[in-house]
């Protein structure tokens, strides 16, 4: 793996570049082959004394990311990759359901997993529990931002009338607005 590390309002000290690295790189050992991956480490420090990292690993067929808020810079690196880790065996759980049913999978795991790495049996399957349907109306993003409100909703799918692609407008955690666009 190749690591990008790149701080905002904190100077990466090699010290925290090592420990990131070395705790990020544990996760090879969910993989038979070495990753062939840029990982995009990206810390930031708030003046409430918070500090937030943001983990960002692509692969192909696969994206892993994470990201935690912690007040201390190290528990938030080991917290993040407690959760790739979890994103992993349940990726990991997905490959091998597919594989019984169908074939060889696209990702090959390491089967060489220490026993407390096991998948977590009492973790809830994703499991689809109601099913929408209705008419794409087409409009622009400001309509769709005010039927979002109008609504109550953190997000909205909509045709767009200029290009007759379906997008979705979102509400971010800042409060601000995103679009999400097909890019083809």
């Amino acid at each position: 793996m190749r690591y990008n590390v790149r701080g905002e309002n904190i100077e990466i000290t090699p010290a925290i570049r090592e420990y990131a690295e070395k705790k990020i790189g544990k996760l090879e050992r969910y993989f038979e082959d070495s990753l062939d991956a840029n990982v995009n480490v990206n810390l930031k420090f708030y003046s409430d004394q918070e500090s937030k990292i943001e983990v960002t690993i692509p692969m192909t067929d696969l994206v892993l990311r994470a990201e935690e808020h912690h007040q201390d810079m190290y528990a938030a690196i080991d917290l993040v990759v407690n959760k790739l880790e979890r994103q992993i065996r349940k990726h990991k759980t997905k490959v091998n359901r597919k594989l019984r049913e169908h074939g060889a999978p696209k990702f090959v795991f390491s089967n060489q997993l220490p026993e407390e790495d096991a998948p977590i049996e009492d973790e809830d399957p994703q499991e689809l529990v109601r099913t929408k349907r209705f008419n794409l109306k087409p409009m622009d993003s400001e309509e769709a931002i005010l039927q979002m409100d109008m609504l109550g909703h953190n997000f909205f799918v909509f045709t767009d009338s200029k290009s007759n692609k379906t997008n979705v407008v979102y509400k971010r955690k800042d409060g601000k607005y995103g679009l999400i666009e097909p890019h083809v």
